[in-house]
């Protein structure tokens, strides 16, 4: 079909693909969504993408995929929630050797907020808008007027004798088992954090935990106005896709 192509979004708990509208973001087929293999090693998550790929019998000549790492000229430069064997790697030249169709990388949280910045809540916001991903790890991407500043890595901001995202992701929720009101007060740190040091216009949360923003939001005491990610835990899929479709 034309004007669509393949978004795929590789993350430290599941990897994520569909198909998808470039016209409006919107996902043409079923999610396809499968466990991100424990390590995270090359040879794991090469073979979850390339199901996924098989899977919705993808023909197009492109992919767009979402990676969780810096990712600087298409190669990997860390390895946060992924198997060190990644690093150095060029993503766009393993993956496209892999699936037989030219596929673009870029960093998993730049991604998502490319979805929001074309389709979603943050579409024609000026100033400094950020969105942070909270899952597995908290990723961020960072936009001015519409421009994105790639690689950004809020989540690996020290705070509290450690990083935020081992202090507010959602994984830490879990692994505390934190109730969403304890959980809720370390993310309002965070994000008072990131207000003093960016000034922002806008903040967006994504990832799974955003679609229960109601429930916890008025905990969350900023002058900066939060909302969720309108595309919530499909984002990083979309926004990929839309990477993808700047190189066809």
């Amino acid at each position: 079909m034309e004007n669509t192509i393949l978004g795929i979004d590789v993350g430290g708990t599941n990897t994520k693909g569909a198909i998808v509208d470039l016209n409006n973001g919107k996902l043409l087929t079923k999610k396809i969504k499968i466990p991100t293999p424990d390590g995270a090693s090359p040879k794991g998550i090469t073979r979850v993408a390339q199901e996924i790929v098989e899977s919705l019998d993808y023909k197009g000549d492109h992919v767009g995929l979402g990676f969780p790492s810096i990712i600087r000229n298409g190669i990997c430069r860390s390895n946060s929630n992924i198997s060190k064997k990644w690093m150095g790697t060029n993503l766009n030249d393993h993956f496209s050797k892999k699936f037989g169709i030219k596929t673009h990388c870029i960093n998993d949280a730049d991604a998502a907020g490319i979805a929001e910045s074309h389709y979603g809540n943050a579409k024609g916001a000026m100033g400094t808008v950020i969105l942070l991903t909270i899952g597995t790890g908290i990723g961020s991407a960072l936009f001015y007027d519409g421009t994105l500043i790639p690689n950004t890595e809020f989540g690996r901001l020290h705070y509290n004798k450690g990083i935020l995202e081992r202090y507010a992701s959602n994984k830490v929720r879990k692994d505390l088992d934190l109730d969403l009101e304890e959980w809720a007060k370390r993310l309002n740190e965070v994000l008072q954090h990131i207000e003093f040091i960016f000034s922002p216009n806008l903040i967006i949360l994504g990832g799974g935990i955003s679609q229960q923003l109601e429930a916890y939001q008025h905990i969350l005491k900023t002058e900066t106005k939060i909302i969720p990610a309108d595309f919530r835990n499909n984002a990083g899929i979309v926004g990929a896709a839309k990477f993808g479709s700047f190189f066809m």
